[in-house]
């Protein structure tokens, strides 16, 4: 064989890989020879829910955020995972970040605030870390765990930034008229190990709330397994600011919609007070959507992106 049909054989073959790599990404980045470039799969995990509206609502997330993402140096695919209830899991989202040989995984959690989802399970899950309950609880739930070639790095949770508070101010003003005759209830999903937290985080949402739309009146209430799913948690919150208000704005501190959350448990505790046509104001909504969310989502990845990019330039 001559030397001429050699080399063209030769750059016939790396074009070939080059082709194939495009297509394991969707096209989302060059092919290159150079080893110490960086392919980066991002991994926006959230709860999961039995409802295909909450569902829905994340995975149009997805879709509002790939194309800014998949922009990011280094960044090629962007996937979404459910924690519980369906699929795809993060477990099975993983693997298929092996199977198509990325070098880097950034975990995006999408939860409200600190919760043994964000702090024990996830990391469990990924082999960040060997935690005995959440190992159990995780085996219980017939969550699949899976550690990735890749090497993986999570980012920070939402509530760090802020977004929260000027989510539901933004929220609470559509349904105030008269300030100063209303009061805030902020509905949230609650978590026994970490209630100081959440506890906290309403508090300052309530605070925010005062200073920007001037109702200085608050109270919250929980709506998950915290209190078994019973919506007198709500009706009690309610009734707490009525007791000085003529009327309670009622906020779900909710991710995404989901019907047994908003309709049903929030929903049956407000019909539970007495003339809560008059006496509550309520839109069975939730955080998203919210182009700060997205933004967010965004600028955390580029971070991570970012870091992950320098440290592969020094090697």
């Amino acid at each position: 064989m001559s030397g001429i049909k050699k080399i063209l054989i030769l750059g016939l073959g790396c074009w070939m890989v080059g082709v194939v790599q495009a297509c394991k990404t969707g096209g989302a980045q060059t092919w290159s020879m150079d080893e110490k470039d960086k392919s980066i799969a991002v991994v926006m995990v959230n709860h999961g829910s039995r409802s295909a509206t909450w569902r829905g609502a994340l995975n149009d997330l997805e879709s509002k955020v790939r194309d800014s993402m998949l922009m990011i140096p280094g960044v090629t695919m962007i996937k979404t995972a459910f924690m519980e209830y369906t699929e795809p899991s993060l477990a099975t989202q993983l693997k298929a970040c092996d199977s198509l040989g990325v070098s880097d995984i950034i975990i995006v959690p999408v939860f409200l605030t600190v919760s043994s989802h964000s702090f024990d399970d996830i990391p469990t899950i990924i082999g960040q870390k060997e935690d005995p309950q959440s190992m159990e609880s995780l085996e219980l739930e017939k969550i699949q765990r899976y550690t990735p070639r890749a090497k993986t790095h999570l980012t920070p949770l939402l509530d760090f930034s802020g977004i929260m508070k000027q989510n539901v101010a933004r929220r609470s003003k559509a349904l105030s008229k008269h300030p100063e005759q209303e009061g805030l209830t902020l509905i949230g999903y609650g978590d026994a190990s970490y209630n100081k937290e959440w506890s906290a985080l309403f508090e300052d949402i309530a605070e925010y709330v005062k200073l920007h739309n001037g109702i200085d009146t608050y109270s919250y209430g929980w709506c998950g397994h915290l209190v078994h799913y019973n919506p007198d948690s709500t009706t009690q919150a309610i009734e707490r600011v009525l007791k000085t208000k003529e009327k309670s704005l009622v906020i779900p501190v909710l991710l995404a919609h989901d019907e047994m959350f908003q309709v049903k448990i929030i929903g049956d505790g407000i019909h539970k007070i007495k003339n809560h046509e008059a006496r509550v104001a309520y839109q069975p909504d939730a955080i998203l959507p919210d182009p700060a969310v997205e933004a967010w989502i965004k600028a955390i990845t580029h971070e991570f992106a970012d870091k992950i990019n320098k440290t592969a330039q020094v090697q």
